[in-house]
């Protein structure tokens, strides 16, 4: 088993997006639908800054960013956006911390991955930072060392808990693919060397100082064997997006102990099937790759399948709540 074998998560937890603006609203539904591995919540319908990337460009180190009517771009000071992220972060914060007095356990904290992030943030040229070797090296280092801040601020707030990074890169298979678009949309941004998002990655990884770090995306064609490489203890994905080409990498990535959060539960508003019917998916899975039953609960963290801010509160509630009953079946009945 690799070394990431020796990290252990609940059974289900949230993706990270919830719907409406209310922090200690989120915070009672983040912490109170996973008592085993809650997770600090993100309220993107406040707006700019709010939103992913903006939340993330708020906890860069000596980097700053601010809202164009093209997206955010990177600046020299830090402005009203910048301060706005920062404000709504301790908002979340503080809310997090009284709705986890106590807590010991895992606890899960989201970020914007540096490649994402590079593909999203504009230089003063328009063009994305994608498109500039220098300016991707450091927006990672400004990343890497904002990360190591927000988990110190996390772990002062919240002592007992063992905290989970995890790094969103919905961008990521476009970035290797080169299917980026640049500022005009005509063209798109070349194709980055897969050692070179591999090692970034890898350097990213490493703000966590050796603690578990998950690599969520909710595209296609996730890249699994570059991930377990870069060092990812888990790797998240929409269930639904799996083809059976993908499935000698997730079997690698499970024999070597690397755990998988399974997108199988809607994220947006609709009916929900049973518990055991959730994850059927994810036991054929196993079935058709030759994998113990047994390894079910050890290996599989089951979650939305993706964030889930379009939804409506009543419906999001009941989808946590539906992941938690979910992983309670596969736990249960792993046949």
């Amino acid at each position: 088993m690799s070394e990431n074998s020796e990290f252990r998560f609940g059974g289900a937890t949230g993706v990270g997006s919830l719907p409406g603006g209310d922090a200690r609203e989120a915070a009672k539904t983040a912490t109170g639908s996973f008592e085993d591995f809650p997770f600090l919540a993100e309220l993107p319908a406040r707006g700019p800054g709010a939103d992913m990337i903006g939340r993330t460009a708020g906890m860069l180190v000596e980097l700053y960013a601010r809202v164009e009517p093209s997206g955010w771009r990177i600046g020299d000071r830090p402005g009203r956006d910048t301060r706005r992220a920062r404000s709504w972060l301790v908002e979340d914060l503080d809310a997090l911390e009284e709705f986890t007095q106590g807590h010991e356990g895992d606890l899960k904290v989201q970020a914007v991955g540096p490649w994402t992030l590079a593909a999203a943030l504009e230089l003063k040229n328009g063009e994305a930072a994608l498109s500039d070797a220098g300016a991707c090296r450091d927006l990672a280092a400004s990343l890497g060392e904002g990360l190591r801040l927000h988990l110190a601020e996390v772990r002062r707030r919240v002592p007992g808990a063992r905290l989970v990074l995890q790094l969103d890169e919905p961008s990521l298979t476009a970035v290797l693919r080169g299917q980026v678009k640049t500022a005009s949309g005509y063209r798109t941004h070349r194709a980055v060397d897969r050692q070179l998002v591999e090692s970034t990655l890898r350097d990213v990884i490493g703000a966590h100082g050796g603690g578990p770090v998950v690599v969520h995306s909710c595209a296609p064609d996730v890249p699994f064997a570059l991930l377990r490489r870069a060092g990812a203890a888990a790797v998240s994905f929409d269930f639904a997006l799996l083809t059976e080409r993908d499935d000698e990498a997730i079997g690698e990535a499970v024999e070597g102990g690397t755990r998988l959060f399974t997108g199988v539960v809607p994220a947006a508003d609709g009916p929900l099937s049973d518990p055991a019917g959730s994850v059927r998916g994810v036991r054929t899975l196993w079935r058709r790759l030759g994998l113990h039953p047994e390894l079910l609960a050890e290996a599989v963290t089951v979650t939305p399948a993706c964030g889930l801010a379009g939804a409506s509160p009543a419906y999001a509630r009941q989808a946590l709540a539906h992941c938690v009953r979910a992983a309670r079946s596969l736990a249960d009945n792993p046949e």
